[in-house]
């Protein structure tokens, strides 16, 4: 699925958004979209976390989905 809001693919705009960041750039902006508590940057972070799911082995796909089953606990 892609969002489109006004004409713009969302998840391009955010990809682009974040293609010359940092990492430390990139943490920071993780962890103030968390703290914010607004739904908001929900989509954002789901576009990170596709980008990390497509780029990761299945080892990796096992560890993350491993912290997800702890984190819900």
């Amino acid at each position: 699925m892609v969002i489109k809001l006004n004409n713009i693919d969302v998840r391009e705009y955010i990809i682009n958004n974040f293609k010359n960041d940092d990492i430390m750039d990139i943490k920071q902006s993780i962890i103030t979209s968390i703290e914010s508590k607004d739904e908001d940057p929900l989509i954002g972070l789901g576009v990170l976390f596709e980008v990390m799911w497509n780029n990761s082995s299945e080892d990796e796909k096992l560890s993350i989905l491993n912290n997800i089953k702890k984190g819900l606990k």
